[in-house]
């Protein structure tokens, strides 16, 4: 595997070793020793799965306190842009975002470790979105930013009369609302 650095410390974008031929391809998706060996120490404790039409933004979500979560995401099916915004308050990247899209036919994963906001836009016709979590999901826990908050000014890359969004994304804080609660 292939282990990229994006601009943001700690946040990774992974490249697995993909063998292919007439019959398809295999790779390895997740092996705990290749990862030791390669610094990275998670424990993934619980497996997470969507799917999605176009325009459905999912986010940008994190978990707090006790309850945080370093996410291994992967598009399986389709073509989706992920997004990981950086919510330690001590980072020298506080409040930066980064941005990489994810699909099948590149089969990266990208690592988003406790302490970032996280969320995906679907840009294909449909799409089947996975991931790893090293921390079980904790209702009591879940906060958000609100996906077009002005001072994160994200590009989703699609109109905003195409999004389709949860009620519960449509209503949470913005980012500075997020900065005077700490």
């Amino acid at each position: 595997m292939e282990v990229i650095k994006t601009p943001i410390e700690d946040l990774l974008i992974i490249k697995p070793k993909v063998f292919g031929d007439h019959r398809g391809f295999f790779m390895e998706s997740y092996n705990q020793k290749t990862w030791n060996e390669a610094g990275l120490k998670y424990n993934f404790v619980q497996d997470n799965r969507s799917f999605s039409k176009r325009g459905t933004l999912r986010g940008l979500h994190f978990q707090t306190g006790d309850s945080a979560q370093a996410k291994l995401v992967t598009c399986l099916s389709g073509k989706v842009l992920d997004v990981a915004v950086d919510l330690r308050p001590n980072s020298k990247t506080f409040g930066q975002h980064h941005t990489c899209e994810l699909d099948s036919e590149e089969k990266t994963f990208f690592l988003v470790p406790r302490g970032f906001a996280h969320g995906f836009i679907v840009l294909s016709e449909t799409a089947e979105f996975f991931y790893k979590c090293d921390n079980y999901y904790d209702p009591a826990n879940e906060a958000g930013i609100i996906y077009n908050d002005p001072t994160l000014n994200i590009d989703w890359k699609i109109e905003t009369s195409e999004l389709i969004l949860s009620d519960k994304d449509t209503k949470l804080q913005t980012f500075e609302e997020y900065k005077q609660s700490l």
